[in-house]
């Protein structure tokens, strides 16, 4: 996995991967740049074995500011229209994962940093993090799937007091909101991220590619679509040399070891 980023340091420890914003000078604000190159490591995860994702920020500061402000002051209005392209196609590619990914949410998640956060499976954050889509008080509207996918986490209702009134919340309401999976400590985060990383990691990454498509599926789809779905992945993995190995590891009473995926898209 390439590793040679300006604006992002990127680490892999066993078969968990973890991304760091590198821009704490401006709050790991997404430039030209970092959005470029946080697509370069989406690529990078499609093609290796890596079996879960964390993607957190330098710094105590903010975990992603949003888009960067300054650099867009001085854009042409296609310029715009491009930068936005490249942030909104890696949270897309980011939601597409098959691996389990995991937002480590270390200080300020605003703007398209907290659409990132949508685009993962589970997002963690320590106690000062704070939480904000001010788009509309700047003329413009989240456009990296924050109208999309924040009222499917939450709701339309919820979705729409954050996103009409631009308000910034703290991460205990977002745990309350149903945004969070959990709020940690600063000192733990990253490690409460590691384990529930390390976790998923564990399993077979062919169950757990076609479990988070049919979980994504039942959100998009009516019931009888989402069942049609369910039936198709598990007649495949009953099949499979993960089942076959899962099941000769019960027996036998030892941890299985399964294969990496085969193909970058199974689903």
């Amino acid at each position: 996995m390439e590793r040679d980023f300006e604006h992002l340091e990127v680490s892999v420890e066993g078969r968990v991967a973890v991304a760091r914003l590198n821009r704490p000078e401006r709050y790991n604000a997404i430039g030209v740049r970092l959005a470029e190159e946080l697509n370069r490591f989406v690529e990078g995860v499609e093609g290796a074995d890596v079996r879960a994702v964390i993607l957190t920020g330098a710094g105590e500061r903010a975990f992603c500011s949003g888009v960067d402000l300054k650099e867009r002051r001085e854009m042409s209005p296609e310029e715009r229209w491009e930068h936005n392209r490249a942030v909104n196609g890696f949270v897309s590619r980011l939601a597409r994962l098959q691996v389990p990914t995991i937002a480590a949410i270390n200080g300020l998640a605003l703007g398209g940093g907290f659409e990132m956060t949508l685009g993962c499976d589970f997002r963690i954050a320590a106690e000062h993090a704070e939480f904000a889509l001010p788009e509309v008080g700047l003329g413009i509207i989240p456009g990296a799937g924050g109208t999309q996918r924040l009222p499917r986490l939450v709701g339309p209702s919820r979705a729409k007091e954050l996103i009409l009134t631009a308000r910034r919340i703290d991460a205990r309401r977002a745990l309350e909101m149903g945004i969070l999976n959990a709020v940690v400590p600063a000192g733990r985060l990253m490690e409460e991220a590691r384990s529930l990383a390390e976790e998923a990691a564990a399993n077979s990454p062919l169950a757990v590619a076609y479990a988070k498509a049919a979980v994504d599926v039942a959100m998009e789809t009516p019931l009888e679509q989402g069942l049609r779905f369910e039936t198709a992945a598990i007649r495949t993995t009953l099949d499979s040399e993960d089942y076959r190995e899962g099941l000769a590891a019960f027996a036998e009473r030892r941890r299985p070891e399964f294969p990496p995926l085969k193909a970058r898209r199974i689903t």
